[in-house]
């Protein structure tokens, strides 16, 4: 395991279709998994806290009976903590009833008890007790651009919330299918910033909002640089997202849903690209991560220990990576297996198999 503390462990949550799978691991190798908890739940989202010398593992948990709530657990799933309340039910003014619960988002470590969830109809969300309780951000939900978002094919979803590490002020959202906005005053205002990404699919092919963002994500030692998947393009942007410029070129597709950025290295990321949105499996039916160490002018394929033929692609939040040394990255696929890789997306194992669909895939490094 490299660097990583010998009485530290990983811990795996799987969110599918079907339930939740927690699985927890010392070497990286060997897995011991519980579940399904939530069987029959819908789990789109899953957020890990590490923050203040505890994991929290918080889950959005939607059933077709009972709709849609944050649940969460301080002991791995032995048990779990339901809110008597909705965490997260729309003000009666907004005429509005929570789908679904696309992301949990725990803030910085200077933070604490702060989470953001991003959720459908599109809204973004701020916690400040660590997850049990949920205020709307009356500053996009009441944006002037609103009533021209629309629906992407997985719904209207604010499905991405990046908090700034090195600005309190500063948040980044992106959504299906407005694009990306930005915060630079904690969430009272939100501006479009798009420049750059294109929407082909429109009668103007580089609006200010309209683009079908499908994942950003942020380098860690360079704040200012994100990593976007559009529906068809890579982007990169060096300005707190300002502007984005290609970074598609040596990629054997430019769509899909995955962005993972390195938790400590400035410049690498990850994308595991699909061939088309009309076609979509991986390209040649071939399952392959990419990975960048050089903030996208050049790619490597890695695809050992990935199946010879697979036709069923990876969801924007089946992808994380944990903060170990070397990094782990782990993503699932709609046929219900789940790869893990021990050495920054170099080799992968199947870790688990014969699942649900799966949704959601977060990953923590948790003392033992």
């Amino acid at each position: 395991m490299g660097g990583m503390a010998t009485n530290a462990s990983v811990v795996l949550a799987i969110g599918t279709k079907k339930g939740l799978w927690v699985g927890t691991s010392t070497d990286r190798k060997t897995w011991d998994f519980t579940g399904p908890h939530f069987l029959m739940n819908e789990i789109p989202g899953i957020g890990i806290d590490t923050r203040g010398g505890r994991t929290r593992i918080l889950v959005a948990a939607r059933s077709e009976h009972w709709g849609t709530n944050v649940v969460h657990s301080d002991y791995f799933g032995a048990n779990w903590t339901e809110p008597e309340q909705a965490a997260i039910a729309f003000p009666p003014d907004t005429g509005a009833a929570l789908e679904r619960i696309w992301q949990l988002q725990p803030d910085s470590t200077d933070r604490p008890g702060v989470v953001w969830a991003g959720c459908e109809p599109i809204s973004v969300w701020k916690s400040t007790d660590g997850g049990e309780h949920f205020e709307l951000n009356r500053g996009l939900w009441d944006h002037p651009h609103r009533s021209q978002w629309g629906a992407g094919f997985g719904g209207a979803a604010a499905h991405t919330v990046l908090p700034s590490p090195a600005d309190l002020q500063t948040v980044h959202v992106a959504m299906s299918t407005g694009g990306v906005y930005r915060s630079t005053d904690g969430g009272e205002s939100w501006e479009a910033r798009n420049h750059g990404i294109s929407a082909y699919f429109m009668p103007d092919p580089q609006p200010e909002f309209g683009q079908c963002v499908h994942k950003i994500a942020r380098d860690a030692v360079q704040p200012e640089r994100l990593y976007a998947q559009n529906h068809h393009g890579v982007y990169r942007s060096d300005d707190n997202a300002d502007s984005w410029t290609s970074i598609a070129d040596g990629l054997p597709a430019d769509f899909g849903f995955v962005m993972l950025s390195h938790p400590r290295r400035s410049g690498t990321a990850w994308v595991i690209p699909i061939k088309a949105d009309g076609e979509r499996i991986p390209p040649d039916g071939k399952l392959a991560v990419h990975r960048t160490d050089d903030a996208g002018a050049s790619w490597i394929r890695a695809d050992a220990g990935l199946p010879q033929s697979e036709y069923n692609v990876v969801l924007r939040d089946a992808a994380a990576t944990d903060t170990a040394e070397p990094v782990g990255v782990y993503f699932g696929t709609r046929g219900g297996s789940v790869y893990a890789s021990a050495d920054e997306g170099t080799t992968f194992t199947e870790v688990a198999s014969h699942l649900p669909d799966v949704l959601c895939v977060r990953a923590a490094v948790v003392a033992g």
